[in-house]
């Protein structure tokens, strides 16, 4: 049973699981970028061609699935907290261990690896906040930890143009140890949940399998539908992010591309999105704010196609940010009350890794689109998705009774 207590003030264990899965995810994320802004480089001191180089990125996205799924079912059997503080281990060394790679294959292999602990990460995390705060504060306090990967991505940004020009690409990727360190004040200051230590206890210890988000054809459909989702959310966001900046250079004729102001104002208007949408699904559940969100989101994406100088691009990316990506909190949330205790880690690690690993495509499907489609009719496709994850969203029959539960 979720945490229940009367008062609404926040406890100092509450506080710890917030501020740990926030700063967790900041660190995954700020690690998971680190390539982004060093690709160039390392190209040039790998000896390796662009193709090799994208690859990275591919081996990355599987390692992140197999990591979701691995360490979801061992979080769901050996506890969250044990599982969380291993997946930073995996990808703060592996990260770290980029600093020596010296051809593309040791390269890839690290990347796997990060991606496999940064995979893993997510679930623990979530399922912690779910287990420690009442139904009704969770989309708020899960969106709350989703803005600190917005916040490890302007890191990496940061970080990136201070240390490269300095010290070299390699330099970047020693930063990732610093989660290590992280990793020992979480063990120390953090405990598993009632909820999870009561479903634990010996003599009803469940048994944890991927099957059981299968169990039923009506669970089945959820799984896959929540997956659907995901895909439409990860396709918006990695369309948004890698190639607004080049459609909008060549539309307008403007530098975004190397714009910090637009990536900083871009991000800075999905946190704000994550934390009203989380605040919202609170107040009115989950299928009027998706519901709300992903119209809205359907329609901004115009917005871009109307943009005529740097000012009204940056309006636009900036109200397309905040409908688009405020929903990535809400699927944490929403997840965690639909799968029981003894799956919840593994099946926000299994929707959430299969949408990812598919959504993942779109910077590619985009890119062969553009060759022979123009903006609108680009950007009238990614409406059409976020209207079929509408209508995917009001098909699941357990998000109905979800607003009225306590």
């Amino acid at each position: 049973m979720e945490n229940t207590q009367d008062h609404t003030s926040t406890t100092k264990a509450q506080k710890w699981v917030l501020a740990s899965t926030s700063i967790g995810q900041m660190l995954e994320s700020m690690d998971i970028s680190f390539i982004s802004f060093a690709m160039s480089s390392i190209i040039i001191g790998l000896h390796i061609s662009t193709a090799a180089a994208g690859m990275l990125s591919t081996v990355t996205t599987f390692g992140s699935l197999l990591g979701g799924i691995l360490f979801g079912l061992l979080a769901d059997r050996f506890g969250r907290v044990r599982i969380l503080t291993y997946t930073i281990f995996i990808f703060a060394i592996s990260t770290a261990g980029i600093m020596f790679a010296q051809n593309f294959i040791t390269f890839a292999i690290l990347r796997f690896c990060v991606g496999l602990g940064a995979g893993g990460e997510y679930g623990s995390g979530v399922a912690m906040v779910a287990e420690s705060f009442k139904k009704k504060q969770l989309g708020k306090s899960v969106s709350i930890t989703t803005i600190g990967g917005q916040v490890g991505s302007m890191m990496a940004a940061v970080l990136a143009a201070i240390m490269i020009p300095a010290f070299g690409w390699r330099s970047l990727f020693l930063i990732g140890i610093i989660p290590i360190f992280f990793a020992f004040i979480i063990r120390k200051n953090l405990n598993e949940s009632q909820d999870f230590i009561d479903t634990m206890e010996t003599g009803k210890r469940p048994k944890v399998s991927v099957k059981k988000l299968f169990a039923t054809p009506r669970l089945a459909y959820q799984t896959i539908a929540l997956i659907v989702m995901v895909i439409v959310q990860i396709a918006g966001y990695y369309g948004l992010i890698n190639w607004l900046p080049s459609i909008m250079q060549k539309k307008l004729g403007l530098s975004v591309a190397g714009s910090s102001l637009w990536t900083i104002v871009t991000i800075i208007g999905m946190s704000a999105g994550m934390l009203t949408f989380g605040t919202i699904l609170d107040k009115i559940g989950p299928r009027k704010a998706f519901g709300l969100f992903l119209l809205v989101a359907s329609v901004a994406v115009y917005g871009i196609t109307f943009s005529f100088n740097g000012f009204t691009l940056l309006l636009a990316s900036t109200v397309l940010g905040f409908f688009s990506n405020g929903m990535y909190g809400g699927y944490g949330a929403i997840i965690s009350r639909l799968y029981p205790t003894e799956v919840r880690s593994t099946a926000n690690n299994f929707i959430m890794g299969f949408g990812r690993a598919i959504g993942g495509f779109s910077p590619a499907i985009i890119g062969l689109l553009m060759e022979s489609h123009s903006l609108l009719v680009i950007m009238a496709m990614l409406s059409v998705l976020y209207l079929i994850s509408f209508i995917t969203m009001m098909t699941i029959p357990a998000l109905k009774g979800l607003a009225t539960q306590d």
